[in-house]
């Protein structure tokens, strides 16, 4: 069996449906997205969904009033070298933890790398689905299917932010990776001890903008340091273009 038709079972068996594009190799007979709503406040979205669907502007407004932009064209492109640098290290079925409009669940489907998406917003899932991937709207803390069994894991774009609780993210991701699994992770490049978690919003150019969420930032240091505790080691660092990443080996 291929490494492909072996995810398309544990996403046909435990998912229920997800988002499939010409990845209908690896996730055989699976439909349009249904999955449940995601445990979210959807007010959180409406400006993140609307900058997907146009390409931005975006902003992450923190709650002290400094204002972050938020690279959604490169989002929406195809994968850049610095991405590739991510790519390049995915092994076995790979879940790809805040897809975004899904460009690298999309590139691992066309390198033959079985890949899920998972997204809190609908605009994501569908992006992801018409590029050639497949996704669910779920949230990395709900049920997700291949639970103990993922080769790799992506926390590309800032999204160890996710929650506002990098450590229990991490613990989180340990429990979805099989023992000796990956976890890439994007770094902050500017302070590599940084480990800051804080409250913001998404706000577009006109500065409209959704309901609070709880967001992070952590750089490679921070990040090496409470690995062992999350269950895992950190096995790599790199930059390009700019961008700073981590790998990580689940331990456990």
């Amino acid at each position: 069996m291929s490494a492909a038709a072996g995810t398309a079972r544990i996403l046909t068996a435990e998912a229920g449906t997800a988002g499939s594009g010409t990845a209908a190799a690896g996730t055989a007979g699976v439909t349009a997205p249904t999955a449940p709503e995601p445990t979210s406040n959807s007010a959180a979205l409406e400006p993140y969904e609307h900058a997907l669907r146009t390409r931005g502007p975006l902003y992450l407004r923190r709650a002290d009033g400094r204002r972050h932009p938020l690279d959604v064209a490169r989002w929406a492109a195809g994968p850049d070298t610095a991405d590739r640098t991510m790519l390049a290290r995915c092994s076995g079925p790979t879940l790809d933890i805040g897809c975004g409009p899904g460009r690298l669940v999309a590139e691992l489907v066309r390198r033959g790398v079985p890949a899920l998406g998972i997204d809190l917003a609908a605009a994501a899932v569908r992006l992801t689905v018409a590029s050639g991937g497949a996704a669910l709207r779920r949230s990395v803390f709900d049920p997700l299917p291949g639970e103990c069994r993922w080769g790799t894991a992506l926390l590309a774009d800032g999204n160890i932010g996710i929650g506002g609780d990098p450590a229990a993210l991490l613990t989180r991701t340990a429990v979805l990776l099989r023992t000796g699994g990956r976890l890439i992770v994007e770094t902050e490049p500017e302070d590599p001890y940084v480990h800051e978690r804080f409250a913001a919003r998404v706000e577009d150019a006109d500065g409209r903008a959704g309901a609070p969420f709880r967001w992070a930032r952590v750089g490679v240091r921070a990040l090496e340091a409470m690995a062992p505790a999350c269950g895992f080691r950190l096995r790599d660092t790199w930059t390009a273009n700019g961008r700073s990443f981590a790998a990580l080996t689940a331990t456990a």
